[in-house]
């Protein structure tokens, strides 16, 4: 019979709905039974793509004996840590505090009033060496529990005064300066792998904001080792395995240090991070790889992560048919067969496909040689080896949709929207793409009308229905991308929902007391903490994101509160921002932004003339980091526009006109692109 699970909406939870274990989700019923029933709580936590957690299932929750003992003497708990970010990151505290590490699936034995005193992570269905097996710790905690309760006690009161002790942490005098910016990029510039590119060894994780503080820092500066960087991990990146060589988009990460062998599971996160930074790199240097690989980036997310409503869809599994990376592997002769024997020779020389492979005896798709020795080699033109390649990505990819494919998690979280959609809109602006265009829209409308009740921001939609409080990342993250979707439309309805978000975000997550942002709102149920993480991981964590806001739309509105929280909070992480750069990268582009004095661009006319086009072409054409757009059809040479980056500018000579500013002390308006090129240059 199903388990209570079958009554949720995500598809990690739904996985679960027929394991003979009793779940619950994560709610009153279950914590109340625990109380009432003095039995501790197993909280297990992960995500639909994550493969060990599918492991952990096969081997532990499908299994009727494991079941019982479950079952016998805990409440079970099962939380998607992509609908309940809040859970997932108080209890991954607790674990790294007890086990010094941390990762999905995460298993964490609570007291009945929800506080830690025992984890870990992945458990295997019988002793493996030092590792005890599942049934091993589901006994032990169990007795422990019943015996040695005063144990328990001084344990989760241990942990519980850790995490309150993490959660706070206010602002000091820290002066912002670009001295910050220097002293972080010697620090991550110290941890460049100069052979492979990224950062560090195996595993090696793609790290899209930190590449982004490097091409904003070498912008800034012109330091040639940033562009360096920069440019060596891009371009290696693109070329592994991590990248999906036929399909487009980035897998989670590699599992060695060259990128050669991903994790496979395909995130939206990564995949709109990544090719926003292509996009940023391709505009700071022409290089047409970058743009490549953003376009088949775009292309893949709105052919497989795009639902016939406008939302993104989460992610796609690491496994199909029990095998992680089996969808994506490949032999000579199933290219053999597809291609023919000419552009398979081709296309195996290019792609690195051989009889012995480099994964379990078959092949990931990967260029590790350039293009022109491949042409060497097989004495071919250039052309030809174009023209072979293409018709091969032609010819394998239905090939390899007829397989079995990875699960896709079809949920529709907000926060993740807001970083695509941002990805969408910057890239219609710049490359003049009409289905990106739609698809920033349409994914701007379907969020606003979907995931917001009575003006409250929900976390997840799925089958219709939208549930759960958002939090702090859904504000922020969302406005961060309707702010570009403003820029790329110019239509102020998208800055009035930007400023309505902003001013909710900051009712909602901002204590003024403390100075510092929570995770969760004033509305939310109590946690055994408030939880907030100021490090930006896979993600960028929701506080950076909003400080980043704050900043531009202050110079839109004027609003100088916006800016003051902005840089209190900048200034509350003091030295942590050069100290730990590797893991402040959004809160860094944000300290560029705060001290790079951004320019302040106001376009008046009729926007849909061929002039007025011309003059957006040549905004959106260049690498501009830190900058804001206002646009109105209509000249105010009375001052008493609402943006005040537009009062008093009017056309001139009736022709759309361009004004370029810094603290809304413009330059002389300009008619042409050439003039407004040299002004953005000069500026």
């Amino acid at each position: 019979m199903p388990n209570r699970l079958a009554n949720e909406t995500s598809p990690y939870l739904l996985q679960h709905a027929n394991n003979p274990v009793d779940w619950f989700p994560w709610g009153p019923e279950a914590l109340e039974k625990a109380r009432s029933e003095d039995k501790p709580i197993l909280l297990s936590v992960g995500y639909s793509a994550c493969h060990w957690c599918h492991v952990m299932e096969r081997e532990s929750f499908e299994n009727p004996s494991i079941a019982r003992l479950m079952n016998r003497s805990f409440v079970n708990i099962k939380v998607d840590r992509e609908e309940r970010p809040d859970i997932d990151a108080i209890y991954m505290q607790a674990v790294q505090a007890i086990t010094g590490q941390g990762g999905w699936p995460m298993t964490v034995f609570l007291t009945p009033q929800a506080e830690p005193f025992y984890g870990g992570t992945y458990f295997p269905p019988e002793d493996r060496g030092p590792m005890p097996g599942f049934p091993r710790i589901l006994l032990t905690m169990d007795q422990i529990y019943r015996t040695r309760r005063s144990e328990i006690t001084k344990a989760s009161t241990e942990i519980v005064n850790r995490l309150k002790q993490t959660s706070r942490m206010k602002s000091d005098s820290t002066l912002l300066s670009p001295d910050i910016l220097n002293e972080a990029f010697l620090h991550m510039a110290a941890g460049f792998d100069a052979q492979n590119g990224g950062f560090g060894g195996a595993p090696k994780f793609p790290q899209p904001m930190n590449f982004d503080f490097l091409l904003r820092y070498h912008d800034a500066t012109g330091n040639a080792e940033a562009l360096h960087i920069l440019n060596l991990s891009l371009e290696k990146m693109a070329l592994g395995g991590m990248y999906d060589q036929l399909g487009g988009g980035f897998h989670r990460y590699s599992t060695d240090s060259y990128w050669l062998v991903p994790h496979f599971e395909k995130m939206l996160y990564d995949n709109a991070l990544l090719s926003r930074l292509y996009l940023h790199a391709y505009l700071a240097t022409g290089h047409d790889l970058y743009l490549r690989i953003l376009q088949e980036t775009l292309d893949y997310v709105l052919r497989e992560m795009t639902s016939p409503e406008g939302g993104f869809y989460s992610s796609q599994d690491a496994d199909s048919e029990g095998v992680e990376g089996k969808f994506f592997l490949w032999s000579p002769d199933e290219i053999r067969a597809a291609l023919g024997d000419r552009d398979a020779d081709i296309f195996c020389a290019y792609y690195d496909v051989s009889d012995q492979g480099n994964f379990e005896g078959k092949t990931i798709l990967n260029v590790p040689i350039a293009a022109e020795e491949v042409i060497d080699r097989l004495d071919i033109e250039p052309r030809e080896l174009e023209d072979a390649l293409q018709r091969g990505k032609t010819a394998l990819l239905p090939v390899r949709n007829a397989r079995i494919a990875p699960d896709r998690d079809d949920k529709i979280l907000t926060a993740w929207n807001g970083l695509m959609l941002r990805s969408f809109a910057e890239a219609a602006a710049s490359l003049q793409r009409d289905d990106y265009y739609d698809a920033a829209v349409n994914n701007a409308r379907f969020i606003t009308e979907n995931l917001q009740s009575n003006g409250r921001v929900l976390r997840t939609w799925k089958d219709g229905q939208a549930r759960l409080n958002g939090y702090l990342e859904d504000y922020s993250f969302l406005a961060d991308g309707l702010l570009a979707v403003y820029e790329l439309t110019l239509d102020d309805h998208w800055l009035n929902e930007v400023q309505r978000l902003t001013n909710d975000m900051l009712d909602l997550f901002w204590n003024p007391n403390e100075e510092i942002f929570y995770d969760t709102g004033t509305d939310h149920e109590t946690l055994l903490v408030r939880p907030r993480d100021i490090f930006d991981n896979a993600t960028p964590c929701g506080s950076s994101v909003a400080a980043d806001v704050l900043l531009r739309m202050a110079l839109l509105t004027g609003n100088e509160s916006y800016r003051n929280v902005a840089a209190t909070s900048l200034r509350g992480l003091g030295p942590m921002l050069s100290q730990y750069a590797n893991g402040m990268g959004r809160w860094l582009a944000a300290l560029d932004f705060h001290v790079g004095r951004p320019k302040e661009i106001a376009l008046i006319g009729d926007l849909n003339t061929d002039a007025a086009q011309d003059l957006l072409d040549e905004i959106h054409l260049r690498y501009l980091p830190n900058r804001v757009l206002a646009a109105s059809e209509q000249g105010d040479p009375s001052g008493s526009h609402p943006l005040p980056l537009l009062r008093h500018k009017t056309l001139i000579e009736g022709q759309p006109t361009a004004y370029v500013c810094r603290n809304y002390v413009c330059n002389l308006p300009v008619t042409t692109p050439q003039s407004l090129s040299t002004q953005l240059e000069s500026t």
